[in-house]
C-alpha cells in the first residue's frame, strides 16, 4: 500500500529518528538534499520547505529562485547505522519533488521529466515500465591526504573470487547495506577489469528505479569511503581495460500482462516489442548526450572493450546496442546495452521512455536483427545492414541531440536549454584543454 504523511510521521517517531533528509537531484543527475531537524519535521512532510533553486545546478535564476521540496511519501526509508552512525541520532529522508512557491510543478525537475512520459505511457494504456538496471563501478585506493587514485590491489577478473578480489569486503557491506535499506539484490560480482565491480538490484517501475539508481550511488560512494577505498560511476577511469556501464532491461506491461511476449510471434516478440525496438535504434543518436553525459562516456564507446558502438539489435549476440535475453513470457525484455553510469537516472529512463513510445505511436519497423558479432564485421557489411555508428564524442552527440525532436520534447525546453548550455561549456572546456597525451607526444618533438 502507498505510504501516508500518517505513515511517515509515525516511523519518524517510532524509529526516534532526528534528521529528515529531502533529497532531490540537479539536471546533471547529482543527489542534492536539504536536512532538516525534528523541529521541522511537519513542516517538512507538508511540503513547505523552501530552498535557493539559483544555487542548483540548471534549476533557476537568482530572480526566481524559492522553491519547495514535495516529499513522495513512498520514498521514505531510515539510513541503516553502517551509512549514518547513531552517535547524533538516526537519520532518514525522502525524495522530493520540486515545486514554484504556488505549488505548480518545476519545469526543470528531472523527476518531474520521467513522471511526465510515465503518465504518457498511462494514458496509452500500459501500466509502466519496469526496469532493471546494471550499474558497474570501480573501487580505488585513496591517497593518504584522501583524494582519490586509479590504483587498485586486486588483480582480479570477471566472477573472481578472495582473495584476488579485495574489494569483496566492501561489496557485501553494499550489498548489506542496500539490502536494510529495502533493496532485492539479484548478484553481487567482479566484474572484468581490475578493481570493477557490479552489484544488480531487482526491477521495478520506471521511477522507483531511477530513485533507487539515486540512492545506489551515494550507498556504494559511502561504503567505499569506509573501507579507505574510493568508488566510482566514471565510466573510463583507466585507459587499456574495460570501463564501466549500465545496461539497463526495460519491458512495458498492459493489464498485468508482458506486452513484449507474443508467443505465436518471431522470437515470440510481439508487434509492441518491435515498434519498441525501432524506436530506440531511431532515436538512438539523440539520446545518447544524456545517456552517455560526460566527455569520458566516448573513451569507454570504442571498439574492443565490449561496449556497443553501433546502432542494431540481435535476438541472440552481445555485440548489438540492443540485445533480446533468452527469457520470455513474463520475463521478456530489451536489455540496452550503452547507456553508463554517470548519467541521470531520471532523464535517462525519460528519453528512453520517449524513445520507445514514439515507435509504439508511429508503429516504426525494425531492421532484421544481426546474428553475427558487429565487432567482425567490415564497415561494407554494416553499411549493407544498414548499421549505423554512435556519436563518437560528447560534442558529435550533442548536435545529435539538438536535432531530434522527440527528446527534446521529453526533457522540456527548460532542461533541455539548461543541459545543452552545461553539456556544450563541458566539451569546450576538455576541447581547449592541453591533455598530458599532448605533452607526451609533442612537447620534446616540436
Amino acid at each position: 500500500m502507498p505510504m501516508t504523511r500518517a505513515d511517515v510521521a509515525a516511523r519518524l517517531k517510532e524509529d526516534n529518528v532526528r534528521f529528515l533528509r529531502l533529497q532531490f537531484s540537479d539536471i546533471l543527475g547529482m543527489n542534492k538534499n536539504v536536512e532538516v531537524p525534528t523541529s521541522q519535521f511537519d513542516k517538512a512532510l507538508d511540503g513547505e520547505i523552501m530552498f535557493d533553486g539559483s544555487s542548483v545546478q540548471g534549476f533557476a535564476r537568482i530572480e526566481e529562485s524559492d522553491m519547495l521540496l514535495k516529499p513522495d511519501f513512498d520514498t521514505f526509508l531510515v539510513f541503516p547505522s553502517i551509512i549514518e552512525g547513531d552517535a547524533r541520532g538516526k537519520v532518514a529522508r525522502l525524495i522530493c519533488d520540486i515545486a514554484l512557491p504556488d505549488g505548480t510543478p518545476f519545469a526543470g525537475d528531472p523527476r518531474g521529466v520521467l513522471k511526465r512520459q510515465v503518465e504518457r505511457l498511462r494514458a496509452l494504456g500500459f501500466d509502466d515500465m519496469y526496469t532493471g538496471p546494471e550499474p558497474e563501478f570501480f573501487l580505488f585506493h585513496r591517497n593518504p591526504d584522501g583524494t582519490p587514485t586509479v590504483e587498485t590491489a586486486d588483480a582480479a577478473g570477471y566472477f573472481d573470487l578472495a582473495p584476488v578480489d579485495r574489494g569483496e569486503d566492501a561489496r557485501r557491506d553494499m550489498v548489506n547495506a542496500l539490502v536494510e535499506m529495502g533493496f532485492e539484490i539479484e548478484a553481487a560480482h567482479h566484474e572484468v577489469a581490475p578493481g570493477q565491480h557490479e552489484i544488480d538490484f531487482k526491477y521495478d517501475t520506471a521511477l522507483s528505479t531511477a530513485d533507487n539508481i539515486a540512492t545506489f550511488r551515494m550507498v556504494v560512494k559511502r561504503i567505499a569511503l569506509n573501507h579507505g577505498l574510493h568508488a566510482t560511476f566514471m565510466p573510463k577511469p583507466v585507459a587499456g581495460i574495460s570501463g564501466s556501464g549500465m545496461h539497463i532491461h526495460l519491458s512495458l506491461f498492459q493489464g498485468g500482462k508482458n506486452a513484449f511476449y507474443d508467443e505465436k510471434a518471431e522470437y515470440q516478440l510481439s508487434h509492441t516489442a518491435k515498434n519498441w525496438i525501432a524506436g530506440l535504434l531511431e532515436h538512438a543518436s539523440g539520446l545518447v548526450a544524456i545517456t552517455n553525459p560526460i566527455v569520458n562516456s566516448y573513451k569507454r564507446l570504442t571498439p574492443g572493450y565490449e561496449a556497443p558502438t553501433n546502432i542494431a539489435w540481435s535476438a541472440s549476440n552481445r555485440s548489438a546496442m540492443i540485445r533480446v535475453p533468452a527469457r520470455r513470457d513474463v520475463g521478456t525484455r530489451t536489455e540496452l546495452r550503452m547507456p553508463d553510469p554517470s548519467c541521470n537516472p531520471y532523464l535517462a529512463l525519460a528519453v528512453i521512455l520517449a524513445a520507445g513510445l514514439d515507435g509504439i505511436e508511429r508503429n516504426l519497423v525494425p531492421p532484421p536483427d544481426i546474428h553475427r558479432n558487429i565487432y567482425q564485421m567490415s564497415v561494407r557489411d554494416r553499411r549493407k545492414h544498414k548499421i549505423r555508428e554512435l556519436p563518437g564524442t560528447l560534442r558529435e552527440a550533442i548536435v545529435t541531440m539538438q536535432k531530434d525532436r522527440v527528446v527534446r520534447d521529453a526533457l522540456g525546453e527548460h532542461i533541455f536549454t539548461q543541459y545543452l548550455e552545461a553539456k556544450t561549456l563541458e566539451f569546450d572546456g576538455y576541447r581547449i584543454a592541453v591533455h598530458d597525451w599532448e605533452l607526451d607526444h609533442y612537447l620534446a618533438e616540436y
